[in-house]
């Protein structure tokens, strides 16, 4: 892999993608805005996706010059446009997603450089919405099969709209660390999977015995997170904030858990870190703000707590 340094590699694996807001867009795709927000948290943050040889195609591979991220394993593809995504709120903190179909990134193709950088690769996160389509879908879990042994693997379950089905949810599950996923997705995954979801912790603790799951996150907004992980629950409350628009408030908060955790933070203090990224980011416009002054400040202070 070309311009290694010596930060831990982070990758965003699956969707890039134009958030388009009304009469504006913004750069998105759970997955980049994860990489993006792991390279302003002493992490190198790698996008692995796929746009259209477009204009938006262009105009994203030059965002993500201009924020110093990697752009040689974004893929163009030349039969398929640039993903974009409605979003609408009736609500600032829940947005309603409308994901166009037939684009690049449901085309990402595994090849020798991404088994390269895969191989090198400290933490992966990788959702359920980029396995819409079987092209991607096994891409990633080619992507997922040439990490190493210690890589963190992270599945933010992420559903949206009609795009998941059980058996990617639990070929993913089985693939990965750790498993990140909020209260509505736990209502969800539980009927899915036919799992009493009337003890949280049940539902937890069959999770991870079943799949062989490290630790399993859910996120509540602003009530904070639980963490389970290491026989011990750990209950993260959260922290006001006025918010803009939580468009990648949960990506932030991946990303800030996985750098954290990469430094050897204890579960509460990278949950605690996590929350207050996840906040921050939320008070401010798009999922991918310019904080990275900000998040080191945070992380000074939560450090020495």
């Amino acid at each position: 892999m070309n311009n290694v340094t010596s930060l831990p590699v982070v990758i965003g694996l699956g969707e890039l993608l134009w958030d388009c807001f009304g009469d504006e867009r913004r750069p998105g795709g759970a997955p980049a805005n994860v990489a993006f927000q792991a390279n302003q948290l002493a992490c190198q943050g790698i996008v692995v996706s796929r746009v259209g040889q477009d204009p938006l195609g262009t105009e994203l591979l030059d965002f993500l010059k201009q924020q110093n991220l990697a752009t040689k394993y974004v893929q163009i593809d030349t039969t398929f446009p640039t993903g974009t995504v409605t979003v609408e709120f009736s609500d600032a903190n829940d947005p309603q997603y409308t994901i166009h179909e037939r684009v690049a990134w449901d085309h990402l193709e595994f090849n020798q450089p991404l088994a390269e950088l895969m191989n090198q690769a400290k933490a992966v996160c990788f959702g359920t919405l980029a396995q819409r389509e079987k092209t991607s879908r096994e891409s990633i879990y080619q992507c997922l099969a040439a990490t190493n042994a210690d890589c963190l693997v992270v599945y933010d379950i992420n559903l949206r709209q009609e795009y998941f089905d059980r058996s990617w949810i639990e070929r993913s599950l089985s693939l990965a660390k750790i498993v990140k996923l909020n209260l509505d997705e736990v209502e969800v995954l539980a009927g899915l999977l036919e799992i009493s979801v009337g003890d949280t912790g049940w539902f937890i603790e069959h999770i991870q015995k079943e799949y062989t799951v490290d630790a399993v996150c859910i996120t509540r907004g602003a009530e904070g997170c639980l963490i389970y992980a290491d026989d011990q629950q750990y209950d993260i409350p959260g922290t006001p904030v006025e918010v803009v628009d939580a468009v990648g408030a949960g990506d932030s908060f991946t990303a800030a858990l996985i750098s954290r955790r990469l430094l050897g933070w204890s579960w509460d203090k990278a949950a605690l870190f996590a929350n207050r990224v996840g906040g921050l980011v939320a008070s401010h416009a798009g999922a991918m703000p310019v904080l990275r002054a900000e998040f080191e400040r945070l992380g000074e202070e939560i450090q020495t707590r």
